[in-house]
């Protein structure tokens, strides 16, 4: 696969790569506070957040997973479909990806804030241990030692008051937890070179070699697996990444590939 690149994918690398300079030079409390996408439910949140959130990301790992699948293979949907067309594709599949997101997101910060509101009415220890586990289990290791005092003390108006410290901090700690990244749109261009191309072999680490369409299969059935298994520590957004293959596959088929196949 020759790699040239086009005006627009050009244009976004370097837009990238430029935020993820200024992150590291000083400006990234400012863009990950501003500009990174956060729950509906959080009062950092904006509208504008579900498109700027694709171009910051969290290491030069991160980054170069992402620009490595933008190089390869947004070029030649670009000179398919022309500038505006992939511009339009692009950030479609990215708002999609964050729209999907956020909306798992908001279902489960629901349910978090009914449980916060619920050990609020009737703290108890093995309230504390069962929503940190469920919700915060960092939080759950660190705080070992003050539940099992709790536990000899369950009435104690000090544990009680610093147990509900401790699930206000868990709370707002997950509720303003920042999701940042052009994953979305990325696994969008990997859908639609699927769809598009589906027979053309890839070179899995430039050694071994699988068609298009297998990879993205795998792809999506890896992070379908991971999106429902929510291992913890896990910061990785799973559902963005099915969110932009979803829309992705929607546009593609309403644009009519049914009927344009390419090899």
């Amino acid at each position: 696969m020759r790699l040239q690149l086009t005006p627009i994918v050009k244009t976004l690398l370097f837009i990238n790569i430029g935020f993820f300079l200024a992150q590291n030079f000083g400006l990234e409390a400012f863009l990950i506070n501003n500009f990174a996408l956060y729950s509906f439910l959080s009062p950092n949140f904006q509208v504008y957040q579900l498109v700027s959130h694709m171009f910051l990301h969290g290491s030069i790992g991160h980054l170069f997973g992402n620009m490595l699948g933008l190089v390869f293979f947004a070029p030649i949907l670009e000179n398919l479909w022309g500038a505006k067309r992939f511009l339009f594709f692009y950030f479609v599949c990215g708002i999609g990806a964050g729209l999907m997101h956020s909306g798992i997101n908001y279902i489960e910060t629901k349910k978090i804030t009914e449980s916060s509101q619920i050990y609020m009415d009737h703290p108890t220890p093995t309230g504390l241990v069962i929503f940190l586990k469920k919700y915060s289990p960092y939080d759950y290791d660190e705080k070992i030692e003050f539940i099992n005092q709790y536990r000899e003390n369950p009435t104690g108006s000090s544990y009680i008051s610093e147990s509900k410290t401790i699930i206000e901090n868990a709370y707002f700690s997950r509720l303003n937890i920042p999701t940042i990244g052009a994953s979305g749109a990325i696994f969008g261009i990997l859908m639609a070179f699927a769809l598009l191309f589906p027979n053309t072999e890839i070179l899995v680490y430039f050694l071994f070699p699988i068609k298009a369409k297998y990879l993205v299969a795998l792809y999506g059935a890896y992070e379908l697996y991971q999106g429902f298994q929510q291992s913890p520590g896990d910061s990785v957004a799973h559902v963005a990444h099915l969110g932009g293959m979803l829309f992705a596959f929607i546009l593609i088929k309403y644009w009519g590939t049914k009927r344009n196949k390419f090899y």
